[in-house]
């Protein structure tokens, strides 16, 4: 590993793709006979709002977009769009659709691994908003407006 991938939080992306990748393949631990039409129903809503923080959020970020958690030289600091609502709607995103798939897939041990990715998710933005307030002064203030995941609750 380069010391430019850990100095950019390299190391938060190999733990989030394990994390993705056990709610994956944890999702297949379900037998078909067991899903509820409830189940699924509140999957595909899970996955609606998937697919809209990551559109939004994709949208907004534009050329700024980075897999790393460090914000690297050249970084503009975006709070239009769905950053106005939310600070992290990618990782929101992700949330929603892993907890979607756990639903849809009736699997028990997916549905706790995506409650591990959103600790995990919820750790990893708490160390990525200290990069982005050394960076962007103004990222304080943004803090006490915007909630972290959720509008108006978290």
């Amino acid at each position: 590993m380069s010391n430019r991938f850990v100095q950019r939080g390299g190391w938060w992306l190999v733990r989030q793709f394990l994390l993705m990748l056990a709610v994956a393949v944890l999702g297949f631990t379900s037998r078909s006979e067991s899903r509820h039409p409830s189940l699924i129903v509140c999957g595909l809503v899970f996955h609606a709002a998937s697919a809209s923080c990551a559109l939004a959020g994709l949208l907004a970020l534009g050329r700024n977009l980075t897999p790393f958690p460090r914000p690297p030289a050249g970084t503009q600091f975006v709070q239009h769009g769905i950053y106005r609502l939310m600070r992290h709607p990618l990782y929101t995103a992700l949330i929603c659709a892993a907890t979607g798939w756990s639903l849809i897939r009736s699997s028990w041990p997916a549905l706790v691994a995506s409650l591990a990715l959103a600790i995990f998710f919820d750790a990893k933005a708490r160390r990525e908003e200290r990069w982005l307030r050394r960076r962007f002064p103004e990222y304080t203030r943004y803090e006490q407006r915007v909630r972290r995941f959720i509008p108006g609750i978290y």
